[in-house]
């Protein structure tokens, strides 16, 4: 229903040089290097892909149509990825000799050849697709909702429920729609008005309801629709798929309810009516350059260059990295989209597997559409979404980029340069000290892997970063256009932001899975959430004649499912950390790592959401400590929404231990600095995960990038730079700009069936 608007992401082809004196001094590329293992995280090949849609194809049972050709009624596939393997098949390959885990496909089944559709997970297997061996059977073991793998599909008729069903509805009120905005929602081309309304439907007393609302469509290539709602509401009920059925229930307008649209229509024409104002696209909802020019703001800004080159490696093939002590593998998905695998430290796992679970974002407002509205955006996909980064822009011009692929609908596709990684010098020093002997300053470089997906009207912007001092952080900021209310009675939940538009309150919570392995696997049962909390007391000592108030040091352990329920206390005084008990340093201190909410963190506001029932239960902690199974991979499945009330993963059901769940967050309420667009400076979250007593010191004293500058009575008496290399070149920032007229490039589509001579084949479809 979020009505995501198309875009294309073309091959980029750029230059990126430094210059000496007019001369160019070409950057070195990352260095060229191999894995240490295959990548059992990064996805089917396209040929295993296509090999798996063939053979389903051939299974008659399963009465499969060609996406292209298939009708309301008519079954077809919608995704096919790699089943990502368990952790306990993984680990005796990463960790040893063993051989790497046997491949099967994830295949997601759009059944609609019944009265009872649905969508439906089944697992392929084993690859490669062999006669006799392969088989397909229903993917159930990762789900809390046992039914063979599916769950009912609330979306087979919404083509023809808008066609058949809500477009003659709105078409028999065109002489008020005329009247009051110029324009009609017929269903036809040239309309300039559209319909559409919330996400997920309700779900009550066994009927499925629909609120749908009028939006001014936008005229240009600013898809700022969401910001032009018009305040009218329509209710349908659309329970079951016979047409004959489905019911017109009333309209709503300036918080009046109008049951029939013949008392609609009796009120409007009665010249009593009270005629609101419409949203109307215009400069103030585009993004471009608009007011006078900040003095200054023409000439070029500063910009970061990398002048020795990439001090990191990158095998592409298998989707790997190294930088300083860090190494990592990465996967991407049609769902979720970026994901990090065996984060390594030292040669030591941190991390198994840090990855998006769900993006929620969950509305208020006075109007049924705002205060229905709650979007589970892995359902439209963060993969899909993920673009063409821009350098110089969505990272820097001497990033690394890596591509992306999924196949949907019987096509591979693959979008160039969709991830990033990359080194940055932060504006501010990893350590630093003065006295009048000396100063003392060390530089906080980081390495940053990064993707931006645009789902919808919002952008989220992903981060991934690393530090020298071992910590690692997650990042997410949102931009893009917000979905706006209509201003009439709003005024509880949100700002007044323009003529007839109010900022709609809403959180966006954000889940990901971390999978700590806290020095080592062994002993896994040892690795306990520890908790720190600052207390106010009053204490007496030997030394003090009087009882002192101050404070102490309160630690538990969180043991139990009921205790893996966790909110972040008050004026921040509880410190989160996974640590292994068995593995205590030489102090007696427990090593690990803390987990340090940063920018904001926040869980849902709303408490038993109408909306999402059971969908997203999730979203009600800050922390959820359960132990890592295998047959618990995912909090959250995209099609939850399909079924609020026994959703395919009720993350309610599993608690008992290990892996770490975290929440991510922000609370927003629009205001006028929202328009056209909300920005990344402001909007904003994430979570750092730093050692906590892991190493016997601070190991980013390792770096060379630090300088000490002794002084002898004021006087500079040494420089120590401890070995660092000078700068390979200097860079004339003047010739250092991107050319956005050199982003360019070319669109290769291949779809099912495929010919095995296509030399393109390998590359799949880049959009």
């Amino acid at each position: 229903m979020r009505g995501a608007r198309a875009r294309l992401a073309k091959n980029s082809k750029w230059n990126s040089k430094s210059y000496v004196n007019g001369s160019a001094c070409v950057e070195t590329s990352p260095p060229d290097f191999q894995a240490p293992k295959e990548n059992v995280w990064d996805g089917l090949t396209n040929w295993e892909a296509a090999s798996v849609t063939q053979w389903l194809f051939a299974q008659a049972d399963l009465n499969l149509t060609r996406s292209d050709d298939a009708g309301d009624w008519d079954n077809s596939v919608l995704l096919v990825e790699l089943m990502m393997p368990n952790k306990s098949d993984v680990l005796p390959y990463v960790d040893g000799n063993a051989t790497a885990p046997t491949r099967y496909a994830h295949v997601v089944l759009d059944l609609r050849a019944t009265d009872s559709p649905t969508y439906s997970d089944i697992l392929v297997g084993p690859l490669p697709v062999t006669n006799g061996t392969t088989t397909w059977q229903p993917l159930e073991y990762p789900y809390t909702r046992k039914t063979g793998g599916s769950i009912r599909n609330l979306d087979a008729d919404s083509d023809i429920i808008m066609t058949d069903f809500i477009y003659p509805i709105t078409a028999n009120i065109s002489d008020i729609t005329m009247d009051l905005w110029g324009g009609a929602a017929m269903g036809a081309d040239n309309d300039t008005l559209d319909v559409w309304g919330i996400d997920p439907v309700w779900q009550y007393d066994n009927k499925l309801t629909r609120w749908d609302t009028f939006w001014n469509k936008n005229t240009d290539v600013f898809d700022a629709e969401t910001l032009l709602p018009l305040g009218l509401f329509l209710k349908t009920d659309v329970t079951g798929r016979d047409p004959a059925n489905w019911t017109f229930e009333g309209w709503l307008y300036n918080d009046i309810f109008y049951p029939t649209t013949a008392d609609f229509r009796k009120a409007y024409w009665s010249g009593n009516f009270t005629k609101l104002g419409a949203n109307v696209e215009g400069d103030w909802a585009r993004t471009d350059q608009q007011g006078p020019v900040p003095p200054m703001d023409t000439a070029s800004p500063p910009s970061a260059i990398a002048p020795s080159g990439a001090r990191y490696s990158v095998d592409q093939a298998r989707k790997y990295v190294e930088w300083m002590d860090f190494s990592f593998y990465i996967g991407f998905t049609r769902d979720t989209g970026l994901a990090l695998y065996d984060i390594r430290h030292k040669g030591q796992r941190i991390i198994y597997e840090l990855k998006l679970q769900e993006a929620l974002a969950h509305y208020a407002g006075n109007d049924p559409v705002q205060s229905g509205t709650a979007y589970l955006d892995s359902y439209y996909g963060f993969g899909p979404y993920s673009f063409q980064l821009v350098p110089g822009y969505d990272c820097p011009s001497y990033a690394t980029f890596v591509n992306t692929s999924f196949f949907v609908s019987e096509t591979t596709h693959t979008h160039i340069n969709s991830v990033c990684l990359f080194e940055f010098d932060a504006d501010y020093l990893m350590q630093s000290h003065t006295n009048s002997a000396y100063t003392a300053k060390t530089k906080n470089i980081y390495f940053t892997v990064r993707a931006v997906a645009d789902v919808g009207n919002y952008s989220y912007l992903f981060s991934y970063i690393f530090y020298q001092d071992g910590s690692i952080k997650v990042e997410v900021r949102a931009s893009g256009y917000i979905q706006a209310a209509y201003y009439a009675n709003n005024q509880d939940y949100g700002y007044h932001i323009h003529d007839s538009l109010s900022g709609s309150m809403h959180d966006h919570v954000l889940n990901w899975k971390v999978d700590f392995d806290i020095l080592g696997t062994a002993n896994t049962m040892a690795e306990y959430s520890e908790l720190t909390t600052n207390v106010p007391v009053t204490q007496n000592y030997v030394w003090s004649d009087h009882p002192r108030n101050t404070m102490k040091l309160q630690r538990s352990f969180v043991e139990t499912e009921d205790d893996g329920k966790i909110f972040y206390t008050d004026n921040g005084r509880t410190q989160y950390s996974i640590i292994n008990a068995d593995k205590p340093n030489k102090y007696g201190e427990y090593r690990g790592y803390r987990i340090l909410p940063a920018d904001g963190t926040i869980h849902l506001t709303i408490e038993n959401s109408s909306n999402l029932i059971d969908a997203a239960n999730w979203a009600k902690y800050d922390i959820a400590v359960t132990k890592q199974k295998d047959t618990e991979p995912r909090s959250a499945h995209p099609y939850n929404g399909q079924d609020v009330y026994d959703p395919v993963i009720n993350f309610d059901k599993f608690f008992d231990g290990e892996s770490l769940l975290q929440e991510l967050g922000m609370h927003h309420i629009p205001h006028t600095g929202d328009l056209p667009n909300t920005v990344f400076t402001t909007a904003h979250s994430g979570v750092h995960f730093m050692p906590l007593n892991y190493y016997a010191g601070d190991i980013s004293r390792q770096t060379v990038n630090m300088i000490r500058i002794n002084y002898d009575n004021g006087t500079v008496s040494e420089v120590e730079t401890f070995g660092q290399q000078e700068a390979l070149c200097e860079v004339d920032l003047a010739k250092e700009e991107f050319d956005p007229f050199s982003y360019t490039g070319d669109v290769v589509i291949r779809k099912f069936p495929y010919d095995p001579n296509d030399p393109y084949f390998e590359t799949g479809s880049i959009i």
